[in-house]
């Protein structure tokens, strides 16, 4: 991924860093590159498409460095792929024959019973999907975190992103691993960044001016070092037979001249250089410096850089292979992440808190279709609607489609769209990549929590001990405060005395503590307090006080409770 060895030709230049270099500032992330890495520990479950929570841990790993930027008060901008351009078709398609024979092989393992061969080869066979990027962007939409999905290659808007200014959204810093960030021009660029912040960075103002190191950079500048880059080998042009990073260096250093350096080549290498290397060698550098990119601010695809008049002569006007054309209303829902950027299809969307439904979908037959659809209201209820996108011009059209998001509803859809159809259509019912998962927003380890936050938690993890409840309006007493120990009392004993009835056990846990057990009695005036070191199960002595012994009493209480701050039951009090 990237260009060939290149950030090992380029360690002379890499120095450490810790993120929180960039406190107060803006970072983009390369979201893909995270994607991939998160996915590792849950390959074989990706791949297998299994149902298991396991299979969600990338979201874990993606949102605990983005939890790690926001304590180091860092904006985190995260920059997802869009579509696939046609000069990069033919690396794609080597990729995808990759994965496939890793599948192959990791199923063979797996068969064998050898898991851990099985795995190394389904880490292999990973692909990111765009259903995989939403998931990500609900839950980023859920912590208000800024995001972008790019029309065609995230690293050239990482790089748009660094080149404007703050006040524009610009970013100071990529975070990515992929080594096309330094081709595109970025200026300051983290890779390997671990889960502590610790990282390592190269800044292109410091390669350029550097006189001691080697190899030296002094007589370059962007456009020589993307033209090295692109003779070295990269994703949208491989390099002739015999040229590496070194041999593409020392040609740029000795010629200084793009044109020349081909002209060289075509010398020396003679029938090892294709025929049409020449044309795919300026195309491969156009993508480097006027790539597509989406202008939040205008709303509409850009150049990062003007295309200038040579350049599109010598191209014939033809810029394809940049990526087609898109509408600015189409374009803008891509960047939004309600569009699918490689099947121009909007995302279902998921209402249920807690739980992502299975979809599915009813197509309307070919015969009731009307020539143009009108722009739907995008207004949703509690059953969702399936928006699909055609582009007529400069407008979008969105199509609807009824969707039902419970099985109980499909019959009596499908005997609707009876009752509108000729009787012979076939309707064809298609279900939308099933995922039975729940989606959950993983938690911030380095968020303060509130007290409300740390009790609720504290409650959840004490399951087995005793629980104890109070009702303080039948029990009327006067010093009785929330932060007390709470006990339920019936009345089942005669008028003159009531028994501690009941006492709740979790898991009929009997746990021995000290404790203190309030007794009223209706005809008199004392409150009286007893303590015993016994079992909590056990059933409590009463006694009687008279009245000159009431407020020894309460004091006794009051002091009871200050010195038994390590017993159980002052535990479950602060619980």
């Amino acid at each position: 991924m990237g260009v060939k060895d290149l950030l090992k030709f380029m360690k002379p230049y890499i120095e450490p860093v810790h993120i929180k270099k960039y406190d107060g500032k803006r970072v983009g992330i390369d979201a893909y590159s995270w994607l991939h890495k998160g996915a590792y520990s849950c390959s074989m479950e990706i791949c297998l498409n299994s149902n298991s929570e396991k299979k969600l841990r990338y979201l874990d790993y993606f949102m605990h460095r983005i939890n790690l930027l926001r304590h180091y008060k860092i904006t985190p901008v995260v920059v997802f792929d869009g579509g696939n351009i046609p000069c990069k078709a033919g690396t794609e398609q080597d990729r995808y024959r990759k994965r496939k024979a890793n599948r192959e092989l990791a199923m063979e393992k797996l068969k064998e019973g050898n898991a851990n061969a099985a795995t190394e080869f389904f880490q292999r066979a990973i692909s990111i999907t765009p259903l995989m990027a939403h998931q990500l962007i609900q839950i980023l939409r859920s912590e208000n975190i800024e995001f972008l999905v790019a029309p065609y290659e995230a690293d050239a808007q990482l790089a748009y992103l660094a080149s404007l200014e703050a006040e524009r959204g610009g970013i100071a810093a990529v975070i990515t691993e992929d080594s096309d960030l330094l081709a595109y021009g970025c200026q300051a660029t983290i890779f390997k960044m671990d889960r502590y912040g610790n990282g390592e960075e190269i800044v292109l103002d410091k390669v350029f001016d550097a006189a001691a190191r080697k190899p030296s950079f002094q007589c370059f500048d962007k456009e020589l070092f993307m033209g090295m880059c692109v003779l070295a080998g990269c994703d949208f042009l491989p390099s002739v037979p015999g040229i590496g990073i070194s041999k593409a260096h020392s040609y740029v250093s000795k010629y200084r001249n793009l044109d020349r350096v081909l002209s060289v080549l075509k010398l020396e290498k003679g029938r090892q250089m294709p025929e049409d290397y020449s044309k795919s060698f300026i195309e491969a550098l156009a993508v480097f410096q006027h790539a597509r990119i989406y202008d939040s601010n205008n709303k509409r695809l850009e150049h990062m850089k003007p295309v200038p008049q040579n350049l599109l002569e010598s191209l014939e006007g033809k810029l394809d292979f940049l990526g087609p054309e898109i509408p600015p209303s189409v374009v803008t829902a891509i960047a939004e992440g309600n569009l699918d950027p490689t099947t121009m299809e909007a995302f279902a969307c998921f209402r249920s808190p807690g739980r992502l439904p299975d979809p599915i979908f009813i197509q309307n037959p070919p015969q009731l279709q009307k020539p143009k659809a009108k722009v739907v209201s995008r207004q949703m209820n509690s059953s969702m609607a399936f928006l699909s996108y055609k582009s007529e011009g400069d407008s979008v059209v969105l199509k609807q489609e009824p969707i039902s998001t419970e099985s109980m509803y499909i019959s009596e859809a499908l005997a609707l769209q009876k009752l509108i159809s000729p009787p012979k259509v076939n309707i064809t019912v298609t279900a939308m990549v099933p995922n039975d998962v729940p989606l959950k927003v993983p938690k911030n380890p380095f968020r303060i929590q509130q007290v409300e936050e740390i009790n609720l938690d504290h409650k959840d993890s004490s399951a087995g001990q005793i629980s104890v409840v109070i009702d303080h309006e039948r029990m009327n007493i006067p010093w009785a405060t929330p932060d007390d120990i709470q006990s339920e009392v019936h009345d089942k004993s005669p008028p003159k005395k009531r028994k501690l009835n009941k006492v709740h056990l979790d898991q009929g846990a009997s746990i021995t503590a000290q404790a203190s057990v309030v007794t009223k009695a209706e005809n008199s005036d004392n409150l009286c307090v007893v303590e015993s070191q016994e079992s909590v199960s056990s059933v409590p002595k009463m006694t009687s006080n008279g009245k000159g012994k009431n407020e020894k009493a309460k004091i006794s209480k009051h002091m009871s409770l200050e010195n038994t701050k390590n017993t159980i039951l002052n535990f479950f009090s602060r619980a």
